[in-house]
This record gives structure tokens, C-alpha cells and sequence, in this order.
């Protein structure tokens, strides 16, 4: 694994309709984070970026229904989710939102250079609206009876079944989801974005990421190229980014598609970040091949197709590198993704996340009852990674008292409380025995297995590995029992309590990636001075938003991570430093709360 290289990691978007819950920071969050830790830790230049994607008539919707504005219900809801974010850990360079006057400013350079270079086109097509209301019907407000599998459920934009994408006309039986009203389908002038004029390029690139991608994803975007058609990337509606053309950009009822402004918003927020740094140059040099960058793409499996085709294919056009060809525009030419690693779906006690049937449980309702550590802990461990995944009390319960606590916290509870009672500081090691060496080459050897696995984004793999060194540690001290040595061969007790505590500061180092948090704790019960893992804060953008005349503050996560400790390597203790004695790590949970938490998610389901 090489070190020095620059790492964009840019993480899905979610939506400002509402809080998070736990199955979406399943797909997008922590798997981003984990990877981002590990490149850092690693000696690489990460850039972590995401934010709020707050456009689009589904806002609009809600707000009407809130009796707030779009811009307020999206105030809202930014300040919300970026809480919850900082409070599970996610180390982002820069999380944002789509509604600032940068973000706008960069769609519009990206929308125009498509345009000039002929791969943007407008056509007049058939559009929803509500018989009753003679307001246009979002696409993901349509539903009705997929023309490709005939599942009854999919959207107007994609079903969620066969994953293909969709066109609200195209549905068969549709039906309005706010009323259930048959919307009426009526002329409209559009943009489309040309994706059969990428067909070719596109192919040629997913084609040579065969091995390297998960197979999942890289088969279904192959397929999702059989039948590429012109998509548009403009709506009807008054919110979001308006159209910069002439006779359309004061146009009030014509706006560019949130699926479109939204993916733009990875290289928007790089260039913001790079404002905030005082280098506005500096997001080149993760965007650009000049400088060798890797971007990496997390996010759900519904959202495949907008990174693996469409996004890509807006910076092939904006590059000149499609059918058309074309001049680069000016942001220069700008790299394809990397890889886009996309997580399956976490479900519920069996049953399907629905903020709108109340069968889920937001960040913000979890971690007031329980750690972030042991939230991260569960979704990689047990998450969707590769496959559908159910989410069970019992089984949260199961992995935090058994692993978290019986094994983990329990390593380092007795490994540093016998060392602090007895010796007060690590000790020197004396003569070490085969077992001695036997053991700590096995935790040397760890960090290049586990980080092969977090290299490839085999994150269940990369925590079974580092818990098995974990496993191997408690085995030794067992075996060895310095505390029957205090008394017949001191010496000893204090060889084995130095090579206890080298794998203890081996294992957290395996495990902060996962669980930064309670690393930071271990770090300092070791004697450790300093930052070991850079942790998230909330901190102030200042910019126009949703098009406001005036500049305001708004919440962005930022924080420091480059002064990090922690580094991808069994870095040796040092004897004579002081040792704090240690506290719990994690709290043991009672399985009665196993019945609770059933009956407050079949109580929020009535």
C-alpha cells in the first residue's frame, strides 16, 4: 500500500426532508469514514467531502405541508443532520449544502460547458401535474407499476426492484402518492443531458474496473448501458438552481433537476473547502490526473446509476471526452470516479426502513440511549455491505456485550489496570520468550492483513481481522497470568504486562478506524499525550443561500486531522510512560432492552 497519495472520498448526499436514520448512515456514512480514517492514518491526502441536498420538489412539497418555506424546512434540517454526522464521528474535510451560492455558481459552469459542447439539448417532453392542484408532480411522487418487471410499487424516476431508471409517463396504472390521483401528462420544453453520446467511453471505462469494483455494482452499471436514453436534468418547479441561458435563467418556473445539481456537489464542496483553506486551487489536486488522485464514491445501492453513469458522464462531456468531443471548460479536465463503493440496504426487525410508517430509528433517538462506537461497531460488523442486511435489537445486544465489552474493553481494562495498580507505568520488557515474539509478530503481521481488506473497502473482512488479534491478546494474557507472577518472578509480570499492553496499543490502532472514540480514551489511558484521531466539529459557512440577495452563516463539519498519532503501523510504546487507569470503554446493555426498544418501534408503527 502506498502512502503520499491524494484520496477524494466523497460521500453521498442525504436529502433535507427529514432527520437520518440509521439505515442511511449504513450505506453512505460510516463505511466513508472508516476508509477515510484508514487513508489518513495511512500517510495519505484525504478529502473527505459531502453535505445537505436540499433542491427539488419534494421540499417544496413538504414545506407547503409544514407551512414553512422550502428554504426554511432545508434551514432546518441541515443544522439536524449535521449534529447527528458530528455526533457519530464522520471526519469530513467539509460537509456543506447544495443551496449555497458557490455550489450554484459551479453547476451553472458544468450545465453551460455541456451545453456549448453539445451535449445538453432541449426537448419538449410529457410532464406530471396534479389535476387538482395544477402543480407539477415530483417524479419520486409517482408511483404505479414498473414497464420493465411489473413490480407495483416503482417510482417515477427508478424502481427500486430491477434498478432501472424511469420516466413517470412510463409507469403503467401511476398514481400520485400525495393523493393518489391519476396525474395528467402535459407538454413541457427540457434539457436533456445526451448519456447515449457517453455509451461508448462509458463502457470502455466501467469495462476496465472489472476486479477492482464490487461485482454487484459493476454489473449492474454495465447493464444500465444496454439502453442508455437522453435524461432530463431540468423540472418544473421554483426551487433549485435556476437555468443559465438566456430567456431561461429568470424564468420562475423552470429549474435544473435536483439529481443533477446534487452529484455536482462533490466538486463544488472541494472548491469550497479549498476557499476555506486560503489555496483556492488546492481542490485540483484531487480532481485532476496531473497529481495522481483516487476518488472513491460511497453511498446505497439506489443510488448507483447517478455515480457510476450519469455522474461520470457529466464530467466526460465538461472534459470534452465524449462522442462530440468538445473544449474542456474552465475548471479544466476533471477525473472519473475511482470507484464507487455502494452498500445494499439495511432493513429493520425484518421489515423495511419508513420514516413515513414510523419503522425506523433515527441517529439522533439512537445515540441519546446508546455510543457511537458501538453503532459504527454493529454496521460494519454485521452491516450491508455486500447483501441486504437486517438490523435486530438482539443482535446489537449480542456484539456489544460479547465483542465490544467481554472481549475488546475487557483487553484493555485488564491489561492497564493490573500494569497502572502494580507498576504505575509501562514497563520495560525483559528476556522475551518464543511466545512473546510469537505474539507480537502476529499483531505486527495484522496491519498488513487488515489493511489490504480496508484498502479493497472489505470492511466487515478488515474488523473480523483486527478482532481476531483482539481474540489472540486475551488468549495470551490468559496463558500467561502476570498476576500469578507478581509475587514468584516479577520480572516476568512485567514482561508480560509490556507485551500485553504493545498488543493492547496494536489492536486500538487496528480498531480506530472503526471506533475513534473510544480510541482516543484508550490512547490516553496508555499515557498518550495529544490528538490520536481527529474528531468532527460543527463550525460556520458564510455564503448566499437558495439565492438569497445577502450573505449568511450557515453549519458546515469541519475538523483537523493532518496533526493525527495515530499511524497505520505497530508503533512501539515507549516503558516509563505514566499510565492512567482505565475506564470502561462500553457500557453493558441489559437484554431487557431488547423488549423495549420492540415495543417503541411497534408503538411508533401503529
Amino acid at each position: 500500500m502506498s502512502s503520499n497519495r491524494h484520496i477524494l472520498t466523497a460521500v453521498a448526499w442525504p436529502y433535507t426532508n427529514g432527520p437520518r436514520h440509521i439505515g442511511h448512515v449504513s450505506g453512505f456514512g460510516v463505511p466513508s469514514d472508516v476508509f477515510s480514517r484508514f487513508q489518513r492514518m495511512s500517510g495519505n491526502h484525504v478529502l473527505m467531502v459531502s453535505g445537505t441536498d436540499e433542491h427539488g420538489t419534494p421540499i417544496q412539497v413538504l414545506a407547503d405541508q409544514e407551512g414553512v418555506t422550502a428554504r426554511e424546512l432545508a434551514d432546518h434540517y441541515n443544522r439536524i443532520i449535521a449534529e447527528d454526522l458530528v455526533a457519530l464521528g464522520l471526519s469530513y474535510d467539509l460537509f456543506t449544502r447544495t443551496t449555497t451560492g458557490n455550489h450554484y455558481d459551479v453547476v451553472r459552469r458544468l450545465f453551460t460547458t455541456l451545453y456549448e459542447n453539445g451535449y445538453v439539448f432541449a426537448r419538449t417532453t410529457k410532464g406530471a401535474i396534479s389535476p387538482s392542484t395544477g402543480r407539477t408532480l415530483p417524479d419520486r411522487y409517482i408511483e404505479g407499476i414498473c414497464p420493465i418487471c411489473a413490480y407495483d410499487g416503482a417510482r417515477g424516476d427508478q424502481c427500486d426492484n430491477c434498478g432501472n431508471q424511469l420516466d413517470p409517463i412510463d409507469l403503467i396504472s401511476p398514481r400520485s402518492k400525495i393523493n393518489g390521483e391519476t396525474p395528467e401528462f402535459v407538454d413541457s420544453e427540457h434539457f436533456m443531458l445526451d448519456l447515449p453520446a457517453f455509451a461508448g467511453v462509458l463502457g470502455e471505462w466501467l469495462k476496465g474496473k472489472e476486479g477492482d469494483w464490487r461485482p454487484n455494482v459493476l454489473k449492474f452499471s454495465l447493464n444500465l448501458l444496454d439502453d442508455l436514453q437522453p435524461r432530463a436534468v431540468t423540472r418544473d418547479l421554483d426551487w433549485g438552481v435556476p437555468i443559465p441561458l438566456d430567456g431561461w435563467s429568470d424564468n420562475p418556473g423552470k429549474r435544473l433537476y435536483v439529481w443533477f445539481d446534487a452529484v455536482i456537489g462533490y466538486l463544488s464542496a472541494s472548491i469550497e473547502w479549498a476557499e476555506r483553506t486560503g489555496d483556492p486551487e488546492a481542490w485540483r489536486r484531487w480532481w485532476q490526473q496531473g497529481d495522481a488522485p483516487d476518488s472513491f464514491y460511497f453511498m446505497g445501492k439506489d443510488n448507483i446509476v447517478f455515480h457510476s453513469v450519469i455522474w461520470p458522464a457529466i464530467l466526460l462531456g465538461v472534459s470534452g471526452k465524449g462522442d462530440r468531443a468538445g473544449e474542456p471548460g474552465p475548471l479544466g479536465v476533471l477525473d472519473v470516479p475511482t470507484e464507487v463503493v455502494s452498500s445494499e440496504f439495511l432493513t429493520m426487525e425484518g421489515r423495511k426502513f419508513s420514516s413515513s410508517r414510523r419503522v425506523v430509528i433515527y441517529v439522533r433517538d439512537f445515540l441519546e440511549r446508546y455510543s457511537a462506537d458501538a453503532l459504527r461497531y454493529y454496521i460494519m460488523a454485521a452491516g450491508p455491505e455486500t447483501q441486504d442486511t437486517d438490523f435486530t435489537w438482539a443482535e446489537f445486544v449480542r456484539r456489544n456485550n460479547d465483542e465490544l465489552v467481554a472481549a475488546w474493553g475487557n483487553l484493555v481494562n485488564r491489561s492497564i489496570s493490573m500494569a497502572a495498580k502494580n507498576l504505575g507505568a509501562i514497563p520495560e520488557a525483559g528476556e522475551l520468550t518464543d511466545e512473546d515474539r510469537r505474539v507480537l509478530d502476529a499483531s505486527r503481521t495484522a496491519f498488513d492483513t487488515v489493511g489490504a481488506r480496508l484498502e479493497r473497502s472489505q470492511f466487515k473482512a478488515g474488523l473480523q481481522e483486527a478482532m481476531r488479534t483482539v481474540a489472540e491478546a486475551n488468549k495470551y494474557i490468559s496463558e500467561q497470568a502476570p498476576w500469578a507472577l507478581k509475587k514468584t518472578d516479577p520480572e516476568r509480570m512485567a514482561t508480560v504486562l509490556h507485551v500485553a499492553l504493545q498488543l493492547v496499543h496494536d489492536a486500538n490502532t487496528l480498531l480506530t478506524p472503526f471506533l475513534p472514540e473510544s480510541a482516543n480514551k484508550v490512547y490516553a489511558m496508555l499515557g498518550g499525550e495529544g490528538s490520536w484521531t481527529g474528531m468532527p466539529r460543527l463550525d460556520t459557512g458564510h455564503d448566499h443561500i437558495g439565492g438569497s440577495a445577502e450573505k449568511v452563516d450557515y453549519p458546515v463539519i469541519t475538523g483537523d486531522y493532518a496533526g493525527d498519532a495515530a499511524r497505520w503501523e505497530s508503533i512501539p510504546i515507549v516503558p516509563g510512560t505514566p499510565l492512567n487507569r482505565p475506564e470502561p470503554l462500553f457500557a453493558k446493555l441489559d437484554p431487557s432492552i431488547v423488549d423495549e426498544e420492540l415495543a417503541r418501534l411497534e408503538g411508533g408503527a401503529e
